[in-house]
């Protein structure tokens, strides 16, 4: 076993299934695993084990893995695909009917017949593990499963698994102007409510972000869920690489908690990721440490539409991989600070938490993304984030003093005060995250006034 603990990921809904397909992949280009789990070659460490275990036969590893839908298409895919010999059978768990863009069915009905299934899958793969360190989990929030089933499963695992764990997730959040389902705000808003309490850290993206990065970063004009997903694995790759890899000045699973969360409920940080250069400027991808921080306080290179410096920052992880000196970080972190690119609350003295590990990153054969010799991820923990909460409240109330489709809810089981009370808590977090920012301003102006 690892030496450094497991991590089992759980991918839930059409989204979490599908973007299982590209991390799995990458990882598998990571460490050398061919797709039926057959090693290419003996590693030289057992840093491989933090995600996979070993099978009964030799040179073969499995994902530490659960993959679940309440309808079958998407997890047929898989079953189906390159990868179907590298995850177990058992592991792939799917209904027979799909949630229908409705959380209270995605969590009653659907939930209750699926839940015990997926516990018991987890308990399976948790018993491999000697020494569990905690689940990330992959989601989207605006349909049914990944709200409604999800959700009930972070309670099945807090139930189960307590504190003891770490429960990290990535969130696929509902796009500013992007909405193919109409009762959106309504899921959203839901899942955040009931699922705030259960989750120790929450990653964002939304797909409006990506379709930008592959218009104008990318040059993919009219990019698929493939594209959009095969950017989520890089920045899952390289968010876990100290999990995956042995290194001097590792980030591990536990700190991101410790160093990004100031207050329970205020843990759903920014990402953004560089470079993002696309394959065609190859020969002409600048990837010098500088350039490459620079670009994690741009909006452009964030998973999340929000314009950070309208924000404080609380904190910021930097992750780097490759060949990357530790004075050229401190050289462009101080470069930061000295040019208020970011600007931190009063009460974080040092803001910066740095991340190092030599393995540089690995690109799909055929991706969008040039390969380079190093890469960052920034997860920044920046007040502005109350920004995309702001936007789905209002479409929330738009629906909802109107009564709009409430009905659907109310039938599957959900009593309608359920929903008023949803966007009374996430109008609270809302609160939170401008009383931090307002606390900040006065304090700056004090020290302007005192200058």
């Amino acid at each position: 076993m690892s030496s450094r603990g497991e991590i089992i990921q759980i991918h839930i809904g059409q989204a979490g299934v599908q973007i299982a397909n590209a991390c799995w992949e990458l990882y598998c280009l990571e460490h050398g695993i061919m797709a039926n789990g057959a090693l290419c070659q003996m590693p030289n460490d057992d840093s491989f084990l933090t995600f996979f275990g070993i099978s009964g036969m030799a040179l073969k590893v499995v994902p530490r893995i659960v993959i679940v839908d309440t309808e079958p298409t998407v997890i047929d895919e898989i079953r189906t695909g390159a990868y179907r010999y590298l995850f177990h059978p058992d592991t792939l768990i799917s209904g027979k009917e799909d949630a229908g863009s409705n959380f209270a069915r995605g969590y009653n009905l659907l939930g209750h017949d699926l839940i015990e299934r997926t516990m018991d899958a987890i308990r399976r793969v948790a018993e491999q593990c000697r020494n569990l360190r905690g689940f990330l989990i992959f989601r989207a929030i605006g349909g049914g499963t990944g709200s409604g089933f999800g959700t009930l499963l972070l309670e099945k695992l807090a139930d189960a698994y307590g504190r003891k764990t770490t429960k990290a997730e990535f969130l696929v959040f509902p796009s500013p102007s992007l909405s193919p389902i109409i009762v959106e705000p309504y899921n959203a808003l839901l899942a955040t409510h009931y699922s705030m309490d259960y989750v120790d850290v929450s990653f964002i993206v939304d797909n409006e972000a990506l379709y930008e990065i592959c218009d104008t970063k990318l040059g993919v004009s009219a990019p698929t869920y493939t594209n959009l997903n095969r950017i989520i694995g890089q920045v899952v790759s390289a968010f876990t690489a100290s999990q995956r890899f042995y290194g001097t000045n590792n980030v591990s699973f536990e700190e991101f908690q410790t160093n990004l969360v100031p207050y329970p409920r205020i843990h759903y940080p920014l990402l953004t990721y560089a470079p993002l250069v696309p394959v065609s400027k190859f020969p002409y991808v600048n990837s010098n440490v500088e350039q490459l921080t620079q670009s994690c306080f741009h909006p452009g290179s964030q998973m999340v539409r929000c314009n950070p410096t309208l924000g404080k920052y609380m904190a910021c992880v930097l992750l780097y991989r490759g060949d990357v000196s530790p004075n050229d970080i401190n050289s462009s972190i101080q470069h930061i600070k000295s040019s208020r690119t970011a600007r931190f609350v009063d009460w974080t003295p040092t803001g910066f938490k740095i991340g190092v590990n030599a393995m540089p990153p690995v690109f799909v054969p055929g991706g969008d993304l040039a390969p380079t010799s190093r890469a960052v991820c920034a997860i920044s923990n920046n007040t502005i984030i109350r920004s995309a909460w702001c936007r789905l409240v209002s479409k929330y109330d738009k629906l909802y003093n109107r009564r709009a489709f409430v009905y659907h809810f109310v039938g599957e089981g959900m009593e309608e005060g359920s929903l008023s009370e949803a966007s009374q808590n996430v109008c609270q977090l809302v609160a939170d995250y401008y009383e931090v920012e307002s606390s900040a301003r006065s304090s700056v102006t004090q020290d302007d006034n005192e200058n």
